[in-house]
């Protein structure tokens, strides 16, 4: 499932829709949000530089992270170190973000100015209608002002909510996704920093979403502090990957893999047999039944449909209420007389009549009428 998630940040968006939009999302317990915000980076990336994305350029807005460690962790991925100033730029909003360094330092040191060449500093991180305006600037300036279309990806959305409205930053996100110029936008939020609507509005306005869990539920069979520490270590290396892809079709398709932690990066697996039995386990149990029976589905089968004629070897003969049999002929399938285009007026088939009473104060029929006749059906 990780996988078709980074598929469809490759592919990007159809002619007439807005950006493909994944939030991945982490806790205390689970703390690999991270992990999986760079692995998504590493693959975007790759592409792009492979030329087999829809994004010609990558703009990653850093908030949690200087620019040079982002380089550093491409490189040691396998970026070509050339397509950094060409298809990557850095918007720096970690080194000075409300302009206070700027204001205290006169000079910086050569490591910084190598990394700041190949990024943007800004520093009024208060000012969300400034940022879209720059993202889109440094975009632009990478793909050109035509048709091609560039990445975003945000390090953390918690940091940028500490100096931001919810609402002002839904709405950035919200702009870039609807850009004629954006391909994809991708960002990581800490959602047990914030109340649960701030999680579920940025959940609605995206399309893929990525929810870490702890493999084991924190406090689950723990008796001693030391035990807590321990289990709290292994979710730190280990977790289990919620993803939620939602269909132009409006169905949503879900699925869980697990998370592991190593050296080189992390490794995204299928769920293991144990946690599978695990998950079943903990399936709500229904008062029903939806399988059937071997008796049932015998049952099932022997019964006769209203439209299944069988005709008990003779030809079928099926009425669709077009036309009236000719007269004389019979309805195979009818147990009664056969109907006639005529009105049978012989009270001797021992049908019913219908006689109209009058009273004496009502009109008097026609001359040319008989009161005395009646009609047989």
């Amino acid at each position: 499932m990780a996988e078709s998630v980074c598929r469809s940040l490759r592919d990007g968006s159809l002619e007439g829709e807005h950006a493909p939009a994944l939030s991945i999302s982490d806790t205390l317990h689970s703390p690999l949000g991270s992990h999986v915000f760079h692995h998504f980076l590493y693959s975007l990336a790759s592409n792009i530089a492979a030329s087999k994305s829809q994004a010609r350029a990558l703009v990653l807005v850093a908030y949690r992270r200087s620019p040079s460690f982002y380089f550093d962790l491409l490189k040691s991925s396998g970026v070509d170190p050339s397509l950094f100033d060409k298809k990557l730029l850095v918007l720096d909003c970690h080194s000075d973000p409300l302009g206070w360094k700027d204001r205290l330092l006169k000079s910086a040191n050569s490591a910084q100015n190598s990394a700041k060449s190949l990024s943007s500093v800004f520093k009024s991180v208060k000012d969300i209608s400034k940022l879209l305006s720059l993202i889109l600037e440094l975009g632009q300036g990478l793909v050109g002002h035509g048709k091609e279309k560039f990445a975003v990806a945000i390090d953390s959305v918690s940091d940028m909510l500490r100096h931001a409205s919810l609402q002002s930053v839904a709405r950035l996100i919200s702009n870039l996704r609807s850009h004629d110029n954006i391909s994809c936008i991708f960002w990581l939020i800490h959602s047990d920093l914030h109340e649960p609507r701030v999680s579920s509005s940025l959940e609605y306005i995206s399309t893929m979403t990525a929810n870490l869990e702890p493999i084991m539920k924190p406090n689950e069979g723990q008796r001693r502090v030391s035990e807590n520490l321990y289990n709290i270590e292994q979710n730190s290396y280990r977790g289990k990957l919620h993803v939620h892809l939602k269909r132009r079709n409006g169905r949503v398709k879900l699925h869980s893999e697990e998370v592991h932690v190593e050296q080189v990066g992390i490794k995204i697996l299928a769920m293991s047999s144990e946690n599978a039995i695990v998950n079943q386990s903990l399936l709500p149990k229904v008062q029903f039944n939806l399988q059937l029976s071997e008796k049932e589905r015998d049952d099932r089968a022997k019964v006769v449909l209203p439209f299944e004629h069988q005709g008990n070897g003779e030809t079928i003969q099926i009425y669709d209420g077009r036309q009236s049999l000719s007269e004389g002929q019979k309805d195979p399938h009818l147990k009664g007389p056969s109907i006639t285009g005529k009105t049978n007026t012989d009270t001797s088939t021992g049908n019913g009549e219908i006689h109209y009473l009058r009273d004496s104060d009502d009109e008097q029929p026609d001359s040319d009428e008989d009161p005395d006749d009646d009609l047989d059906i």
